[in-house]
């Protein structure tokens, strides 16, 4: 994409992109936000719960997919880098459309990812994720494909920002939000639909898997960083924090804070003993929330976004009862 700046991110073209997402013909949905108190899980206080991994396709997303496709040439070949989601949500598109194209993917993901976007007729390529943007771009330059960034690209945060606008509607006035970050998509349209509807006071809180601290770094070296990561968290776990998604974060987002792989697992267990089916990378705000990782809780108005449920039968069997 071009260099895009923050600037660009408007509210009139995040109203835009909402109705552009609630009009798809790919059938995004308004998923529901239900009270900590309709539940089993084991917390009290004024807390909501975004149930996104009831969304088309098992995440959220198929929102920023919505918005992308929407404004691309019909029946194009595309390439993208996904640990999954994303890629299932592109996919599931291109389909739709009756496009071609391609998933790069990371060797990490689970193979079942892999299978599942398969079944959708499109190609992957599993490599490892330090290599996954030199295939990316050997695929634009040799294959002349058209590369769909999985969250650093404007059309991708303003479709994403259609779930916080959703947010305002059941909770109008949070004082705490608390949303995943992988490469930064979600968090940075979740918090710029947010803050820019008025909602100033509101605490945007980003979690990170420790293995995998990409935005976190960023936000103490004051730029995007690359590294390493790793976490079973997989869909947390790019190889970068994205450029406009980090520029967004700075200027909205609170703090990011980390959880380690236990406090991953747990969730998971927990969410999938009160009957919510959620993936680990789903699951880091809940995670976060009840490892008492964001500060001044009491008697707060909070929003925990539970991103995803795409988690295979076999990947359940690896966490604690």
């Amino acid at each position: 994409m071009g260099e895009v700046c923050a600037d660009a991110v408007t509210l009139n073209l995040l109203r835009e992109a909402r109705e552009t997402v609630r009009s798809s013909p790919l059938g995004v949905i308004d998923t529901p936000t239900i009270s900590w108190g309709q539940t089993t899980l084991p917390m009290s206080g004024s807390i909501h719960i975004k149930l996104e991994n009831m969304q088309r396709t098992g995440s959220f997303k198929i929102r920023g997919v919505a918005n992308q496709f929407s404004r691309r040439p019909k029946g194009g070949c595309f390439v993208t880098m996904s640990a999954g989601n994303y890629g299932k949500s592109f996919a599931y598109a291109l389909k739709h459309y009756g496009s071609k194209g391609k998933v790069v993917m990371p060797e990490t993901a689970p193979e079942s990812r892999a299978i599942l976007i398969q079944s959708f007729g499109v190609e992957v390529e599993r490599v490892p994720t330090s290599s996954m943007m030199s295939v990316v771009n050997r695929c634009v330059q040799e294959d002349n494909m058209t590369f769909l960034h999985s969250y650093d690209d404007l059309d991708l945060i303003a479709g994403h920002a259609s779930l916080g606008f959703e947010v305002l509607e059941v909770v109008p006035e949070p004082d705490v939000v608390v949303v995943c970050c992988g490469g930064g998509g979600l968090l940075a349209g979740v918090a710029v639909a947010i803050k820019l509807s008025g909602c100033t006071k509101t605490r945007i809180y980003g979690v990170e898997p420790e293995g995998a601290c990409t935005m976190y770094q960023s936000f103490i070296e004051k730029k995007p960083v690359w590294m390493e990561a790793k976490s079973i968290a997989s869909g947390l776990a790019p190889p970068s924090a994205g450029r406009l998604p980090f520029e967004l974060c700075q200027l909205y987002v609170e703090q990011i804070v980390l959880v380690n792989e236990d406090d991953i697992k747990a969730a998971v267990s927990t969410l999938y003993r009160a009957g919510l089916v959620v993936e680990p990378s789903g699951s880091a705000a809940f995670a976060a929330l009840v490892n008492n990782k964001i500060p001044d809780l009491e008697g707060k108005n909070v929003v925990c976004i539970l991103s995803g449920g795409n988690v295979g039968k076999d990947e359940l069997s690896n966490f604690p009862d």
